[in-house]
């Protein structure tokens, strides 16, 4: 019986791991942390041996493969010396796709990748068609794979989970913008990250389709590079497309074959330019799997959003509260800032990822009136910044900088919560930044 070894215990791990113990393998899951009493209790209920708060290297070495957590480096000592020796190391997406024959709609993105997952997933539901809704959003795809049925996946995928996939296929893939992220995992290398990000369009075939935005350099500046035998779809705001999707006069056009969807721009649920994209990527993959307009049209008007992303959180005393929590690269603050009306009370920090500030700076001088700085280490933000805007200090937790947003708020101004930062330094992840802020603007 071939042993399959899973490094990390969170939802992908647990995910990989039942589904290798259904298939037949001997299953033994590491942590380094500490596992959650939900993740015990499905491997106890597998009879899936675990260990938690280290690494043992006799009881992982000795594996056929390993099945890493996307958060987990490739350069932690760990993996080097798995690869080493040969062992293959793969993504849970990768191993799940083995094992799954649904259709595959797979989106990828330095930012959106969460809103236009989840409005191509509510779109295909509302056309009543067996899909599930996995990857970097959701339950475990292998989890699913290994308890349910699906026609479809709609998948939100990573960089850092695309790295671990090579023999996986989509079979609509959506690529949505390409900015600097991560680049602390990719050597400071540009090119390495926009490899990941292209790794999406692996072993696609002439019968695939690849939808993608023609306003964004990089990608396009890729795309030049490689042969692609895939169907391409470009959307764009910037000029007309044929086959595609464009913008004129505050009118989406969205041609597929001799189809043609239109809607206006005022209609969507999501508003702002960044939506726009989200919109018209979702509307094309809505076509190609071949969705009557009329529900496409009603998706697009009443999909409600995703929690954590540019969320209002409520007025107090005539300013509005923002959660962007998800913004965790420079270029999603960007997009946040742009559509907010000013004047802005600006919450940002935690964990940088090698952030340039200076795509922030006109908006932050034209449009921020406080920058409450909420990290351990905030000496970056401070230099970009304390030139740039009239109020600036640094607290410690959510509830501090909600207080002191507060204090400083007039009515007519904006609190947003938008970090431009990874929250591993204060808080468990985005989500948990989210819900303190949410919580402590409730509180006020």
């Amino acid at each position: 019986m071939e042993k399959i070894v899973v490094l990390g215990g969170g939802e992908s791990g647990i995910g990989a791991a039942v589904l290798a113990k259904k298939k037949g393998f001997e299953v033994f899951l590491s942590d380094m942390g500490v596992l959650q009493d939900r993740a015990k209790a499905l491997l106890t209920e597998h009879a899936i041996p675990y260990e938690e708060r280290q690494h043992t290297p006799i009881q992982i070495l000795n594996a056929a493969e390993v099945i890493k957590s996307p958060g987990i480096p490739d350069t932690a000592p760990l993996v080097e010396e798995i690869l080493r020796r040969g062992i293959p190391v793969i993504s849970e997406i990768e191993f799940a796709g083995r094992y799954d024959n649904a259709k595959k709609i797979c989106i990828t993105g330095s930012n959106g990748k969460t809103t236009t997952t989840s409005l191509i997933y509510f779109l295909l539901k509302n056309a009543g068609l067996n899909v599930g809704l996995a990857g970097n959003i959701g339950h475990s795809y292998a989890y699913q794979v290994a308890t349910q049925q699906h026609d479809v996946y709609v998948l939100e995928l990573s960089s850092f989970q695309l790295d671990n996939m090579y023999d996986f296929k989509a079979d609509l893939a959506v690529l949505l913008n390409i900015t600097p992220d991560h680049l602390d995992r990719y050597g400071y290398d540009m090119q390495k990250y926009v490899h990941a990000k292209f790794r999406i369009t692996q072993n696609m075939r002439p019968e695939d389709w690849f939808i993608f935005c023609s306003d964004d350099e990089v990608t396009v500046e890729q795309l030049k590079k490689i042969v692609l035998q895939v169907q391409k779809l470009p959307f764009s705001q910037q000029h007309r497309e044929g086959q595609g999707a464009s913008v004129e006069e505050g009118v989406i056009s969205s041609k597929y074959g001799p189809n043609e969807f239109k809607i206006f721009i005022d209609e969507l649920a999501l508003q702002g330019k960044h939506n726009v994209y989200n919109s018209m990527a979702a509307a094309l993959a809505g076509q190609v799997m071949n969705i009557r307009h009329e529900v496409i049209r009603h998706s697009l008007t009443s999909f409600k959003g995703v929690e954590h992303r540019l969320e209002e959180v409520g007025k107090i005393r005539g300013a509005l509260y923002i959660n962007d929590s998800k913004a965790t690269n420079v270029n999603a603050t960007w997009y946040a800032l742009e559509c907010m009306p000013p004047p802005i009370i600006w919450i940002a920090g935690g964990v940088d990822k090698g952030n340039d500030y200076s795509l922030l700076f006109n908006l932050v001088k034209n449009k921020v009136k406080g920058l409450i700085c909420m990290g351990i280490d905030n000496t970056k933000l401070y230099e970009s910044f304390a030139d740039k805007v009239p109020l600036i200090t640094e607290v410690r937790s959510a509830a501090d900088a909600v207080k002191t947003a507060y204090q400083w708020a007039y009515p007519g101004d904006t609190v947003l919560l938008s970090p431009a930062c990874a929250s591993f330094d204060l808080f468990q992840n985005y989500e948990d930044r989210g819900k303190q802020f949410k919580e402590a603007v409730r509180k006020l």
